[in-house]
């Protein structure tokens, strides 16, 4: 079975969502204008809220990709070795056969008619064997516990992202981290060039460049985006 294949026929493949439901939330933050307007805005990163977030989520994100990648591997690998629990059907009379993922799927394509029995029968025990094999070599390698631990960490990324959209940023840091976290999920889940996706990252690099002119040296999030500032006129 080829990846394309693999990767949308399992369910477990992807979950994740677009930040969910974070971006209808709207808040405000007063600041003062005048003389200290520069310095409110580059403010203290160590005390903004939404930055402190965002060291969060950026953990919790990187973890859930690297289990996700791990899962998989391991996947891919049980495919390779033992073939996807599934099997081909083709009834009486049929030039095209079906494919069945379960024992109800392959009830449901026979049905109760007598002339399927027999190829219903072979059907429920080819798939059995096919899913024992995939259960042992589960078992051996760890795959359901892998897309578990992945699911878990997906959860608390989403929780750590509500939480960060939901939260004010004290500082121009903290307003990057917020773009840097809708960038790095949503150019995720819709690649391409198409807005917003561009807009967001020239965005980011404007921050990026504002901050850095006001505190030089300070940790801009996105700032370790490759290609980021050349994609959006070499700003710096």
């Amino acid at each position: 079975m080829a990846d394309s294949e693999i990767t949308t026929t399992l369910s477990s493949v992807t979950r994740r969502m677009l930040l969910t439901g974070t971006m209808a939330a709207t808040v405000t933050w007063p600041f003062e204008t005048g003389a200290g307007t520069a310095e409110a805005l580059a403010g203290s990163a160590a005390s903004d809220p939404a930055l402190d977030l965002w060291r969060q989520w950026l953990a919790a994100y990187n973890e859930t990709q690297r289990l996700w990648k791990m899962q998989l591997d391991l996947e891919r690998r049980m495919v390779t070795t033992v073939g996807f629990p599934e099997v081909e059907i083709t009834l009486p009379g049929e030039m095209k056969p079906v494919r069945a993922f379960s024992l109800e799927d392959i009830d449901r394509i026979c049905g109760d008619a007598s002339r399927h029995q027999a190829v219903k029968a072979q059907a429920i025990a080819a798939f059995r064997e096919r899913q024992e094999a995939w259960d042992r070599l589960d078992d051996a390698l760890g795959y359901s516990r892998a897309e578990k631990a992945e699911i878990r960490a997906d959860r608390t990324e989403m929780k750590l992202a509500d939480a960060l959209m939901a939260t004010p940023a004290t500082t121009l840091a903290g307003v990057a981290g917020k773009l840097d976290a809708v960038l790095r999920k949503g150019e995720y889940f819709e690649a391409g060039p198409d807005f917003p996706w561009p807009q967001v990252r020239s965005a980011l690099a404007d921050l990026m460049r504002i901050g850095q002119a006001l505190q030089p040296g300070l940790f801009m999030p996105g700032s370790d985006v490759k290609g980021l500032t050349e994609a959006n006129g070499g700003a710096s």
